[in-house]
């Protein structure tokens, strides 16, 4: 910075003022200064400008599994909030390890971030609290969370209603729900809203065939597909809700592959409708989260309480999903006349 107030003819004050109060500056010094810094190459040194002010201009985003597009449409939306205040965002994928979470979380506050927005692999880790604690904020995302921390997600019991609403109004008796681990809270939040959906129409909830995975991506959803196959055809449902777009989309393959007809024979519903639910070669039905406002509010939350001065009200943000329906679904026929 010396060398560039030398050149330009300014005082080192009036180089850091370009640099970071540009307004206080005239046009015309700023051009000096700005062909200063552009002849000698000039970079700030934005790790030393961090230590002396005790912070950074970044934010992190934890995510559980970026093979996942939810959570990298999520992903964007937070950077849309980083980029409109200046802020870069660091992308960390735990890959629902709850071991690499915590080296993460414990990286980041060595880093020095201005918050940490996470979907965790283990909500219980003590670093979370810690972290909150020693004034870094931390705000969940696509998980809920208590009075103390913000969180920003979707009612996934209403978006299990829904789906298996839609299959009711469409004539399937057989329903199965395929996913898992029924520990992840979302998928036990979707079963729950499945068998309300059926407890409403005045049937058994306990008539939801329940098809665990150990994992929501596209290998369990064929895995499913071959068991789905194997229940004798009396028996075997003629529709299936699925925990995710991946597990639905794996299904969809494996139907195609043993000859079974979508949605003839399975119909088919996912859910968080990611891109490639639309460009399925049956194109699936599905139910949609707002990714992209997910990962916008949760970076506006993290930064109120970060930027707040004492008055900042911990919130519980709940979205609605909605129902897109596409051809992997029937609609019953209408009676003749």
């Amino acid at each position: 910075m010396k060398d560039v107030a030398a050149r330009a003819g300014v005082s080192l004050g009036t180089v850091s003022n370009v640099l970071n109060r540009p307004d206080m500056v005239s046009e015309r010094t700023r051009q000096r200064v700005r062909a200063a810094i552009d002849a000698l190459g000039f970079v700030r040194n934005e790790s030393a400008r961090q230590l002396r002010g005790g912070g950074s201009r970044t934010l992190a985003y934890v995510v559980l599994d970026t093979s996942n597009p939810f959570f990298t449409d999520v992903a964007r939306g937070v950077q849309e909030t980083g980029d409109g205040e200046g802020l870069a965002v660091y992308l960390c994928n735990s890959g629902d390890d709850p071991r690499r979470q915590a080296a993460y979380l414990d990286l980041l506050e060595q880093q020095r971030v201005e918050g940490v927005l996470i979907t965790p692999a283990d909500a219980a880790d003590p670093r979370l609290t810690a972290l909150a604690r020693r004034g870094t904020p931390v705000v969940f995302v696509d998980r809920g969370a208590g009075p103390d921390s913000c969180s920003v997600t979707v009612d996934d019991v209403l978006g299990g209603d829904l789906a298996v609403t839609h299959l009711l109004d469409t004539g399937h008796e057989r329903i199965a729900f395929i996913g898992g681990p029924s520990t992840i809270g979302q998928v036990a939040d979707r079963i729950a809203g499945a068998r309300r959906a059926l407890e409403r129409a005045g049937r058994d909830p306990d008539d939801l065939t329940v098809l665990q995975t150990s994992r929501l991506d596209v290998a369990e959803g064929r895995r499913a597909g071959e068991r789905l196959a194997g229940f004798p055809a009396a028996r075997r449902p003629t529709a299936a809700f699925c925990a995710n777009d991946l597990v639905a989309l794996g299904l969809l393959q494996q139907m195609v592959r043993l000859g079974l007809r979508v949605p003839e024979d399975m119909a088919i519903i996912g859910y968080d409708d990611i891109e490639f639910a639309e460009a399925a070669a049956v194109p699936l039905t599905s139910v949609s989260q707002p990714r992209h406002l997910l990962g916008r509010t949760a970076a506006e939350l993290l930064l109120s309480e970060s930027r707040g001065s004492g008055g900042h009200q911990h919130r519980q943000v709940v979205f609605d999903p909605e129902l897109v329906v596409r051809a992997s679904t029937r609609l019953r026929p209408v009676p003749l006349v």
